[in-house]
């Protein structure tokens, strides 16, 4: 522990507490293993920081790097419930004392409490006689008074064999399970709100993503493909790199609108996304499709609609926010920061040619009736073959060849 000039405690240390895996069993070693990987690619720019790993927590040295940059995004990483600043000490009670009360001498709180977690069964004092002695010098030097309700200063201390940390506040982690541990997706984002919460909330589930995009120029603008890559920037703080497929869409889609009736049109374009998709997601080893349909939200995402769309894949599609209602999205839009991206004015292809009256019931006979009016086994191929992809980052600028996933 040191202080600077002006007395702040200086925390050498951030502890991390994993989320969910505690309920892993057997694979909870592996997903350790995960998360310490993701852990340290999402934190690549702190060249100083080291790492230690047990089965409970991360220990993560901050060798004068910024602490409070580095929690900035350690709190985009999956798979972690919580965070603390700490000060490292060795685990010997009089220096526990004496750090406990220099951390408090330094605040500006009123009220306290000590909170003490004995790892170390072997320590000669229970977590409670730990508690009264470092609060007893507190009580006698300061004019900090015992709260232990509501506090305004929450002094945890952890004793391990060897090392002692000593901790104030807790930051939430983004929770869930480290991307990665459960495989890999596709996910069809566009540039609305629902489909970047829908990748959001699937790699919270440990699920890697890469995204496919369907641009029909001359109709889509170049401004609206730049918009769907800002959007896989912003979720790919989540995760790291993400690839993004850009699909050339638009001599499939016109040749739907010029066989098919206007309202089965949307019904036979997502056919064909459906379609794409599976083709591109086996090409990377992906295991199912993710996209953001809502329930009743248009008429493509009717329960009759979904029904007869997704008859075209034998591949899980993962609707993550399909249950939810749109002020349930936009909130979580804003809290990943994404809504204001998502609003910009540029149309993708599923908007600009949007029929007027688009059917909400379909059937499936009808479906492939319209389908057999024109060849579209030869365009899918075309929109297949000529994808290209993009590599995006959370930063402008990053480079990085390795493989994450």
């Amino acid at each position: 522990m040191t202080t600077e000039p002006n007395n702040t405690i200086v925390y050498d240390h951030i502890l991390v507490r994993y989320g969910e895996l505690s309920t892993k069993g057997k694979n909870k070693k592996d997903f350790i293993k995960r998360l310490l990987t993701n852990v340290k690619n999402a934190l690549c720019e702190f060249k100083g920081l080291t790492y230690e790993r047990t089965h409970d927590r991360l220990y993560i040295l901050l060798n004068g790097e910024n602490a409070e940059a580095v929690a900035d995004v350690l709190q985009h990483v999956f798979g972690i419930s919580s965070f603390s600043f700490a000060i490292r000490i060795p685990s010997d009670i009089d220096k526990i004392i004496e750090t406990g009360f220099t951390v408090a001498k330094n605040s500006t709180a009123t009220t306290f409490k000590i909170e003490t977690r004995r790892s170390d069964k072997h320590f000669p004092m229970i977590s409670d006689e730990i508690n009264r002695a470092v609060a007893g010098e507190i009580l006698r030097n300061t004019a900090l008074k015992v709260n232990v309700k509501q506090p305004d200063l929450r002094i945890q201390i952890e004793i391990h064999e060897q090392f002692t940390y000593v901790m104030t506040g807790r930051i939430p982690g983004a929770g869930g399970y480290p991307v990665g541990v459960g495989g890999k997706a596709v996910v069809m984002l566009s540039g609305g709100i629902d489909s970047p919460i829908a990748a959001y909330l699937t790699m919270k589930r440990g699920v890697a993503l890469e995204c496919i995009h369907y641009a029909s120029p001359p109709y889509t603008s170049a401004r609206a493909q730049e918009k769907v890559i800002e959007l896989a920037r912003l979720i790919s703080r989540y995760q790291g790199r993400i690839r993004v497929h850009i699909v050339p869409f638009t001599e499939l889609q016109l040749a739907i609108y010029q066989n098919c009736d206007e309202s089965y049109a949307i019904t036979i374009m997502r056919r064909m996304m459906y379609r794409i998709a599976e083709r591109i997601a086996q090409d990377c080893h992906a295991l199912a499709i993710v996209n953001g349909e809502s329930i009743g939200q248009v008429a493509s995402q009717t329960l009759e609609s979904m029904g007869v769309i997704n008859e075209v894949t034998k591949m899980p599609v993962i609707r993550p926010v399909a249950t939810m209602d749109k002020i349930e999205i936009i909130n979580l839009a804003r809290k990943i920061e994404t809504y204001e991206t998502s609003i910009l004015p540029f149309e993708d292809c599923c908007t600009i040619f949007t029929p007027k009256n688009p059917v909400t019931k379909p059937t499936l006979e009808k479906a492939q009736k319209m389908e057999s009016r024109f060849s579209f086994t030869e365009l899918l191929e075309q929109c297949v073959k000529n994808t290209t992809h993009i590599d995006v980052y959370p930063k402008t600028g990053e480079q990085d060849d390795q493989d994450l996933f």
